[in-house]
């Protein structure tokens, strides 16, 4: 897909997963959507990358696009694969490795 800004992508159909490429021993993100309300952000995570334990304010949907990774969220550990969806909870502690590479969608709701 070409490079697009965040309003080009109002009223078109595209594929989530190919709006951010892989980089070799990096994260990469794409954010489609930035409002008040919440965001959405896609992610690319090379093999063995990660997010350390960390917490958000607000309460987060993460669906995995392609690939496998492991997501911990307050201390309970789970495998996830292409199509699973997990919400993390505001103020709950979460981090994520990637076990293959993987890509995600974040959906972050602030209101």
């Amino acid at each position: 897909m070409s490079e697009k800004n965040r309003e080009d992508f109002r009223g078109g159909v595209f594929s989530l997963k190919d709006l951010v490429t892989y980089q070799v021993g990096a994260i990469a993100s794409r954010m489609i959507v930035n409002k008040p309300a919440g965001n959405i952000t896609i992610f690319s995570f090379d093999e063995n990358e990660g997010l350390s334990e960390h917490t958000a304010p607000y309460d987060a949907v993460v669906t995995i696009l392609e690939g496998e990774c492991e997501i911990t969220v307050s201390g309970r550990s789970h495998t996830m694969k292409e199509g699973d969806t997990i919400i993390f909870p505001a103020n709950a502690p979460h981090a994520v490795s990637a076990i293959k590479k993987f890509k995600m969608m974040l959906v972050m709701i602030k209101e």
